[in-house]
């Protein structure tokens, strides 16, 4: 499909900066199969499930992976950034630098008090770097020094600060490794949960740690044509059992964000059965494709022309999907990784 499909103008001013507080208390646009909208908030979820129904979540955690510091050569220092993007080993990763011309393969950086050496260089701005620390100790390092990775469109109008610490964090986040928060996650609170267990509806984790693709805009003209970026994700053998049971019972499974979606698709076979993922996914969902195992989608509001928003049209129709988005820009919706939510009903 042509790009320019999945396009629409977005003021500025619709952006969220920080979180709604509480969490839950985020507005929700409900979007029914037949393009019908209703305007209800985020505690307001356990309405729209039933007992037996199962909750998907990304449980991944985002470590603070932008570093700011300096590149050391014999012409003098210069500085650089870059944003930790895989690991690779105790000690490597392979990050996307900022400005990348002044990288070359045998370049010093150092991070305060954390050096490593480029050994590598891609294209687009991609390198791998092997730090002086490993294991642990580097974790430590990391986490001391570096900034929680907020995305271009928050960063470019303030800083990360001690708030995004724990504000793009989900509250049930435990595996190390995402540069982006799943964040339709972020919108959970203790109180959402026990309301979820009231009205007699399971939640479970699956892990997609969150890579570079999240930062890329499509260049492309058609979308056959984009390649997403790999990340690591998994699912148990348990859970795919545990799901498989749900469906069994005619309940339907809620995926929470896009990244527990994918994982849950990467896990089913075109039979519909769930079964044990663990390794690399780079699925790409665009209108036509067929879901296999979601039932429901909450999600945030998307930017333009991305794969995310190509997703959520594969899962509701572009059509229901560009009129739901017209009338969130006219509501007042507020957008992105802080924004305000959207759950997608396919029954």
């Amino acid at each position: 499909m042509d790009v320019s499909s999945f396009d629409f103008d977005l003021p500025e001013e619709l952006i969220a900066l920080r979180p709604a507080v509480p969490r839950d208390g985020a507005r929700m646009m409900v979007v029914w199969p037949d393009g019908r909208l209703e305007h209800r908030h985020v505690r307001d979820l356990p309405d729209y499930l039933s007992a037996g129904d199962a909750l998907l979540l990304n449980d991944t955690k985002v470590i603070p992976a932008r570093l700011r510091g300096v590149r050391l050569r014999a012409g003098g220092p210069a500085k650089i950034e870059v944003l930790l993007h895989r690991r690779l080993s105790e000690d490597r990763y392979s990050v996307l630098a900022r400005p990348a011309r002044k990288l070359m393969k045998g370049d010093i950086l150092a991070f305060g008090n954390i050096e490593a050496e480029v050994t590598a260089r891609g294209e687009g701005g991609e390198a791998e770097i092997c730090f002086g620390l490993s294991g642990a100790a580097l974790d430590e390092a990391i986490a001391s020094f570096g900034e929680m990775p907020l995305p271009p469109y928050i960063a470019g109008r303030r800083r990360a600060d001690a708030r995004d610490r724990s504000d793009y964090q989900t509250t049930f986040a435990r595996e190390n490794g995402s540069v982006a928060a799943p964040t339709a996650g972020l919108h959970f609170t203790p109180e959402l949960f026990a309301a979820l267990e009231k009205k007699g509806v399971a939640w479970d984790t699956v892990t997609l740690h969150v890579g570079l693709g999240t930062f890329l805009p499509v260049t492309v003209q058609d979308t056959s044509q984009h390649r997403m970026h790999a990340e690591y994700a998994t699912l148990a053998a348990a859970l795919a059992a545990r799901l498989n049971a749900v469906h069994r019972q005619g309940r339907r499974i809620a995926a929470i964000g896009t990244t527990s979606l994918r994982t849950l698709e990467s896990a089913t076979t075109p039979d519909g059965l769930i079964h044990r993922f663990e390794g690399d996914t780079d699925i790409f969902i665009t209108p036509g494709y067929r879901f296999r195992a979601a039932d429901l989608l909450l999600t945030n509001f998307h930017l333009p022309r991305s794969t995310l928003f190509m997703l959520v049209s594969a899962f509701m129709g572009l059509d229901v999907m560009r009129s739901a988005y017209t009338q969130a820009i006219a509501q007042g919706y507020r957008f992105y990784s802080y924004g305000d939510a959207c759950l997608l009903l396919q029954t």
